[in-house]
């Protein structure tokens, strides 16, 4: 049985997903690739076409209905001029002018009387780049200096898997901890709420911080990462919530072992599925490495919302094998270049990424960051050029690995050279939104 917005384990064969092609809101962002939170500079072409076959093949060989979210939320407003409504006060809420008094209300009564001329795409690219218009006139006839300033535009709005997770008992909103992407779920809940008709189970509050990517639904428990991304707040309202699961395990993010602990590096593995992933029923992949130094917290449902925390404290590679999970390891260099990042179409089936493609780029980075900083890089270097040395000589890149086929896993893969210079791949790509329930 499967039912919109409802997931039970993420095994379980999925159904519909929410993606977002990048438009110009990815143009604006590679102007400034670090700012804009991104690994690296890519090339915008080769990441579209390079989402349009992840969309494919979803669509065409899994046969998963895929919504794409602009062209979702574009077709609704053309067709209900009550969304269309909603989408215009959202961009009029978005946009923003400066000048003095009298420019400003006249700005904002022209954008008025000027919205019956627009086409539904000017209002949504409105939201998407967050412009802030400055208008200076001058002597003469329209002699006017215009400014246009695409402040902190949705830049990192295609990983669809950040602005919302899926539970058991429906939806939660998350509030995003960068600044840069918190305005993300402002399109994503007008999505599910005004296209899709899904209600919201809960969204989260100020100060609470989470992000979907930390999130995984596994049958009768699950897991979410607390770090850079997730605060205490964050799984505090989560604990809160009437859910179903039996016990939730918060796993701490963990310092990579290899990096110096006074010199942190976050964005390492700044998500739970950065490191972690569930390719079936009984089984996880995932860098040991990291498994074993990543704390985690027990809560134990207690009933109407109440989760009580267990006194014991495991690592979660002890909680995975008191779970009876098989654990696949990966080496760090396989870790960092999105492994783990593979999306589970249903139980021992995944869209992987090809990670013998993305292992260079990721090589030409950290020897860049070794350069700036050697006490920082230098262990970490030495380690995946180490992994690399042996995967080149075994011919094991993930997922050609002979775990992989003794546990009968079959994948597919997505070459994402460009796409993974945003830091992500296809579980961050994709909001998954409907899975069927195998008990």
């Amino acid at each position: 049985m499967s039912r919109d917005g409802q997931i039970h384990a993420e095994w379980d064969p999925l159904e519909k997903v929410i993606v977002h092609k990048p438009g110009i809101e990815m143009f604006i962002g590679l102007l400034e690739p670090y700012g804009s939170l991104y690994a690296r500079a890519f090339s915008r072409d080769g990441a579209r076409y390079e989402h349009e076959c992840l969309s494919r093949k979803l669509e065409k060989e899994f046969n998963i209905q895929v919504v794409h979210l602009k062209d979702a939320i574009v077709k609704k407003a053309q067709e209900e001029p009550r969304v269309k409504q909603k989408l215009i006060e959202k961009a009029r809420e978005t946009l923003e002018y400066d000048g003095d008094k009298k420019y400003i209300e006249g700005a904002r009564k022209e954008f008025d009387i000027n919205c019956q001329y627009y086409d539904v795409m000017h209002f949504f690219n409105i939201l998407l780049t967050n412009p802030l218009i400055r208008i200076k006139k001058k002597r003469g006839t329209r002699n006017i200096e215009l400014e246009i300033v695409q402040r902190q535009p949705l830049a990192n709005l295609y990983f669809m898997r950040d602005q919302q997770f899926v539970t058991n008992k429906g939806v939660v909103v998350c509030r995003m901890a960068k600044p840069s992407r918190r305005r993300e779920t402002k399109i994503t809940k007008f999505l599910l709420e005004e296209v899709l008709g899904l209600p919201i189970f809960y969204e989260m509050k100020e100060p609470a911080m989470v992000e979907g990517g930390e999130f995984f639904p596994m049958g009768d428990f699950a897991l979410i990462g607390v770090g850079d991304r997730t605060n205490r707040e964050g799984i505090d309202q989560l604990l809160s919530l009437p859910l179903d699961y039996q016990e939730i395990g918060v796993v701490h993010q963990p310092a990579n072992p290899f990096i110096p602990s006074s010199e942190p590096h976050p964005m390492a593995n700044m998500h739970l599925d950065t490191y972690f992933n569930v390719a079936g029923k009984g089984l996880v992949i995932g860098s040991e490495a990291l498994f074993k130094v990543a704390k985690l917290d027990v809560y134990h449902n207690e009933g109407a919302g109440v989760f009580v925390k267990d006194p014991t404290q495991l690592t979660l590679y002890d909680y995975m094998i008191k779970k009876d999970f098989h654990i696949i390891d990966i080496s760090i260099l396989e870790q960092l270049s999105y492994a783990t990042n593979f999306l589970c179409v249903k139980d021992r089936k995944i869209l992987a990424v090809e990670v013998e493609r993305v292992v260079p780029e990721v090589l030409t980075e950290l020897r860049y960051a070794k350069r700036r900083n050697p006490k920082k890089y230098s262990g970490l270097l030495a380690q995946v050029e180490k992994d690399y040395n042996e995967l080149i000589s075994s011919g094991n890149f993930f997922p050609h690995k002979k775990e992989i086929y003794q546990h009968s896993i079959t994948s597919r893969l997505l070459t994402l050279p460009n796409l993974t210079g945003g830091f992500g791949a296809a579980h961050c790509m994709t909001c998954s939104l409907t899975r069927r329930h195998m008990d």
